[in-house]
């Protein structure tokens, strides 16, 4: 039976970060996610899910055909198998250089970016291994997760909206799983508690 972990980390993610923008006649430029930047995908006021990227979490991706796309579907624009797409991490994070001027739609997607009608970046990955760390501050719960390592990057993407629906639906469905298992933790550790108070009140008697 597969844990908790490898259920979350077996399927695609998406999450949306930076702007994009102009580089040259048909080219755009941007970062499809910063390091070290925290984020928060989940909160309900008791509980709160904030993740990262840490800087080393692409050393051994997968990138070898990797594709750019809009909102993460339909058309291929770029893609690095072809030349067309540029993905290098550098010390702010992953940026991405791509050559729309290939196909129609690709110089559409170029002049609406030109435009500013889209101006945002999204990814879709898989996680290959991440740590967390759990903190209670005014009595709410913290989980912060450090993603450190991607095993493939499927596409990264021009998004009409960051918080697009497969981005949200993503994030609310691992967010969910992971804060279910910070609550299953507390209270076996509640449980714990109480039984070494019990134990130590009979055997003080």
């Amino acid at each position: 039976m597969k844990t908790l972990d490898e259920k979350l980390n077996e399927g695609r993610q998406y999450r949306s970060f930076e702007d994009i923008t102009l580089a040259d006649e048909k080219t755009v430029e941007g970062y499809a996610t910063t390091f070290n930047s925290r984020y928060t995908l989940y909160d309900d006021g008791e509980y709160r899910l904030v993740e990262q990227i840490d800087p080393h979490a692409f050393d051994q991706t997968d990138m070898s055909d990797t594709i750019m796309q809009y909102n993460h579907e339909g058309r291929v624009f770029a893609r690095i198998s072809n030349g067309t797409l540029s993905l290098q991490p550098d010390e702010r994070g992953l940026k991405i250089i791509a050559d729309l001027s290939g196909t129609e739609l690709g110089r559409q997607l170029y002049e609406e970016i030109k435009g500013g009608y889209t101006n945002k970046m999204s990814f879709g990955f898989r996680v290959d291994s991440d740590k967390r760390e759990t903190t209670e501050e005014d009595g709410k719960i913290t989980v912060l997760r450090t993603i450190t390592g991607i095993s493939k990057l499927y596409d990264v993407s021009a998004v009409s909206l960051p918080a697009n629906d497969a981005t949200y639906i993503s994030a609310r469905n691992f967010s969910e799983g992971v804060i279910e298992e910070v609550k299953q933790e507390r209270l076996a550790q509640e449980a714990r508690e109480r039984k070494k108070r019990i134990i130590k009140l009979l055997t003080e008697v």
